[in-house]
């Protein structure tokens, strides 16, 4: 996900337990607390929702609020990184390019209709057609066919042995969208999955008013409704937790951190997590293409300087693949490029673009203004001159996705918790003009995901993701800025509540007290 992101080891942990030392009182009935608290839910975003639609979304303002309406064939077990069935019951491998999925029985979408293989082929040959469009298309290249086999079970085909598989099909971009639903209405404005929430009243830019499904397969959601409120400004969102106004906020910058944590009734949690926030030059343009330029523009940027300023909300390195994601290795921390000014202004000197004025495309949230703030300072010192353009989060991922800009800054939540769906998705060329807004184009780096895509051995598949890693940290496609730290502030009265380090989260257990 751009943020995205997708990304994918999921760590969850219960949040009530990382700040509080009372223990959590048992879940209430469905229908309301002991205490008779209302089982309403308002959670604020600071970003609004692009749209609803699993398949044609990538980010993860949108994700959470998918998240609640649509499921997938797999998902995560949020303590011990298990990759566990959801709408699939069980699966076989006969060889090693054949996934036979067998499918859980009785489940309905919330227009009324089955949940069956016929939907599940439906939802994976539009994510993966061409004409479609996907953002995250690439989660499911390697497959060559979907088939049915019978009412609830689906031959999945492979063109190489995939061993993310499973990782992929546990991908919300990979949910199960009903198929009467989408040939007759814009999934991104009124979507239909068969998740414990449905859509009640969506207003772009101002909230998003879920209900929970009546028919929810594993029993009725314990809240009632939830609404997810756009709140643009950071200190607005804290004061309306503050005074009650939300329950749930997070992303939570480092400048509001200490004060998020001296309020009273709130609870607060942090755990290192999967996202990598990064620098990104469009390397279809000049000087962008030119390896020493962004050599020059790594050695400008005092990323450590940078990190101490996150007040312990991100977690320095030089590695694009992160400590928390499938395929790091400790040694990568050696590549990269350190703070040294005074050789990036000689490189810039020596390749006449000293007084080059290059096109910095920067969202305007908080944590990206930041970043872009300080580079455009650190590169003006050193001979650049940098033009910052600044736009709300939906124009900016049009644009960043066209190409136009020469440097940007980015994330990848890496929401599958395997490097290769970090790689192969932003970096290698097959996601040009999708996820791969850089543009970067190396047929060795290409050569070394897809080796690790296309096995099942784990050892191997490590072994390549670092050599890629290694060949994309010298290559400099990306200056890395942090990997992620996942943040939440909530009510004390919110029970149930859960996240793991991509930073997504279900409603479904959550309730009031």
């Amino acid at each position: 996900m751009v943020f995205f992101m997708g990304i994918v080891l999921i760590l969850g942990m219960v949040l009530s337990a990382c700040s509080s030392s009372s223990s959590e009182k048992s879940s209430g009935t469905s229908e309301g607390s002991a205490s008779g608290a209302p089982q309403e839910l308002t959670y604020a975003m600071t970003s609004k929702i692009v749209g609803l639609s699993p398949i044609m979304t990538n980010d993860s303002v949108s994700t959470a609020a998918i998240n609640q309406i649509y499921e997938t064939l797999f998902t995560k077990d949020p303590k011990t990184l298990e990759i566990k069935p959801l709408l699939a019951a069980s699966y076989d491998t006969p060889d090693d390019k054949t996934w036979v999925i067998h499918l859980k029985k009785n489940i309905k979408f919330t227009d009324g209709t089955p949940f069956d293989a016929e939907a599940v082929k439906y939802t994976f040959d539009k994510l993966r057609d061409p004409k479609t469009g996907a953002p995250r298309a690439s989660l499911l290249a390697p497959v060559a066919s979907v088939t049915v086999k019978d009412k609830y079970t689906v031959v999945i085909k492979t063109k190489e042995p995939y061993g993310a598989m499973l990782a992929a099909l546990a991908h919300e971009n990979a949910a199960i969208v009903s198929p009467t639903a989408d040939k007759k209405q814009d999934l991104m404005k009124k979507p239909v999955g068969t998740g414990p929430f449905m859509l009640k009243e969506w207003v772009a830019g101002d909230h998003l008013t879920l209900v929970r499904n009546p028919s929810y397969w594993q029993g009725k959601a314990k809240l009632k409704q939830v609404t997810f409120k756009v709140v643009p400004d950071v200190n607005t969102a804290i004061s309306m937790l503050q005074t009650g106004q939300v329950d749930f906020i997070d992303g939570i910058p480092s400048s509001q951190w200490d004060r998020v944590n001296r309020l009273k009734g709130i609870k607060t949690m942090k755990k290192a997590g999967t996202a990598v926030a990064y620098l990104g030059f469009n390397v279809r343009r000049e000087p962008m293409k030119n390896l020493a330029f962004r050599q020059a523009v790594a050695y400008a940027i005092d990323r450590k300087a940078y990190v101490k300023q996150l007040e312990g909300l991100g977690i320095q390195s030089n590695s694009i693949i992160g400590p928390k994601v499938f395929g790091y290795d400790k040694s990568a921390e050696a590549g990269g490029y350190s703070y040294n000014p005074k050789k990036a202004k000689q490189m810039l000197k020596e390749n006449g673009w000293e007084g080059k004025t290059i096109e910095m495309l920067v969202a305007n949230t908080e944590n990206y203004m930041k970043m872009g703030q300080i580079v455009q300072d650190q590169l003006q010192k050193v001979g650049l001159k940098v033009k910052m353009d600044t736009m709300e989060w939906g124009t900016f991922l049009d644009v960043s996705r066209k190409g136009n800009f020469d440097i940007t800054f980015l994330s990848w939540s890496n929401s599958t918790a395997d490097g290769s769906e970090l790689l192969y998705p932003n970096l290698h060329s097959d996601n040009i003009g999708s996820s791969n807004v850089t543009g970067y184009n190396n047929a060795k780096f290409n050569k070394l995901v897809e080796e690790s895509r296309a096995s099942t051995d784990q050892n191997y598949r490590k072994q390549k993701l670092d050599e890629a890693n290694k060949l994309a940290i010298k290559d400099a496609p990306w200056v890395i800025m942090d990997h992620g730290v996942v943040t939440a502030a909530y009510k004390d009265s919110i029970k149930g509540l859960t996240i793991d380090p991509t930073g997504l989260w279900s409603l479904y257990k959550v309730y009031k007290e």
